[in-house]
């Protein structure tokens, strides 16, 4: 495999693990959102742009994102640093090496490495992403906001819709949650498919009384193949209060057929619909 071949299997892998961190975990609680994701750089690099010490560490970080795809954390954390010894100034390993770092629970490391990377490259949009969902974490929701922010407006950034999710789940935990709606129906109108938003932007209808429209967004979510536990014991709650008996009956049988050991059931068979 020659070096140009080597750079865009990397640049595609990271996109990979930018799309599949979003699905990690579950939906509950309207709390849930990425961990952050690494992306491809904002701006995308061809052969030529790389110099021969770039190329090597740009073939160095995609194996270290393997190792943290794989939840290899600490090879993942050594290859990196083998990463920055060839190239102290390359942005995107100081972008995985945040990550790396919050799933350490290292924050104050997490956060130097993004801001790192974020001056490497100061339209590193998916620096900006992670730095405020880190920050979220932390509560500090006006900078979290700033950060997501930031993200959204540099012009060829292409996560709009997964930043402006995780603003809203983070608007969701600061407690305001019409402005957490607001920003969930924006994300939703830029990507109808992310089950995230969808589950997320159903249970803050549903916990406000907006049943109709909760059912809409639930709905769509359970009728496709990204359902799950969750995601039907919100169905389940819908319908009952739009006193749809049978097709809260449908859902609960999915939910028993296909999650027999869930949590959800058990509160279906308790009749705990509102804890």
């Amino acid at each position: 495999m020659n070096s140009a071949l080597s750079r865009s299997s990397a640049a595609h892998r990271l996109l990979l693990l930018a799309g599949a961190v979003l699905l990690m975990g579950g939906w509950a609680g309207c709390a849930t959102a990425p961990g952050g994701s690494v992306g491809a750089p904002t701006e995308l690099h061809t052969a030529s742009d790389d110099s021969p010490t770039r190329a090597r560490a740009r073939t160095r970080l995609a194996l270290a994102t393997g190792y943290f795809e794989n939840n290899q954390t600490t090879i993942a954390l050594d290859e990196l640093k083998k990463v920055l010894a060839v190239d102290p100034s390359f942005g995107d390993a100081y972008n995985l090496g945040g990550l790396i770092y919050m799933k350490l629970g290292e924050m104050a490391m997490a956060e130097s490495h993004f801001a790192r990377a974020i001056s490497a490259n100061p339209r590193d949009a998916n620096a900006m992403h992670n730095l405020g969902w880190l920050q979220c974490q932390q509560g500090r929701y006006p900078e979290a906001t700033a950060s997501f922010q930031r993200a959204i407006a540099v012009p060829s950034y292409q996560g709009r819709a997964r930043t402006l999710m995780t603003q809203g789940i983070c608007e969701s935990r600061a407690g305001d949650n019409a402005r957490a709606e607001a920003t969930l129906m924006h994300s939703y109108e830029l990507d109808a498919g992310n089950p995230v938003t969808a589950y997320n932007l159903s249970a803050l209808l549903y916990k406000r009384g907006d049943y109709q429209r909760a059912q809409f967004y639930i709905r769509r979510l359970n009728n496709s193949e990204l359902a799950n536990a969750e995601s039907l014991w919100l169905g389940i709650r819908v319908e009952r209060r739009m006193n749809n008996r049978q097709a809260m009956e449908q859902l609960a049988s999915q939910l028993r057929r296909r999650f027999p050991q869930s949590r959800e059931l058990l509160a279906y068979e308790r009749g705990a619909f509102d804890d």
